[in-house]
């Protein structure tokens, strides 16, 4: 399950920018390159983030897509599934860029009850 190691890299991020203060809820975004599984990553989090400052924070997952362009046809767009065929004419043959972001967008920090 890589998406511990993407959570650990996170949680470092979070940390650092609570300052020690409790974090009630995480925004991540991350390229499809990743091929992040949502429950997987959820569940990976809560492990991570069990005795930190985001112990028990919900966490907010935005994919990004990765652009694809057809070296066959020339097709250009937007894909969830970097592995898959070119749309428009079947071809394997696609140049990809971006999709490899991994980025702490915000945080929401826990408010005192």
């Amino acid at each position: 399950m890589h998406e511990y190691g993407l959570c650990e890299s996170i949680l470092e991020a979070v940390e650092r920018r609570a300052s020690g203060r409790r974090v009630a809820r995480v925004r991540v975004r991350v390229g499809a390159l990743h091929r992040v599984v949502p429950p997987a990553m959820d569940q990976a989090f809560a492990l991570a983030a069990e005795g930190t400052v985001a112990d028990g924070a919900a966490v907010d997952l935005v994919t990004v897509p990765v652009r694809v362009s057809c070296l066959a046809c020339g097709h250009a767009g937007d894909s969830d599934d970097p592995l898959s065929l070119c749309p428009a004419c079947g071809a394997a043959e696609l140049e990809l860029a971006g999709g490899d972001e991994l980025v702490l967008e915000s945080i929401q920090l826990a408010t005192s009850a």
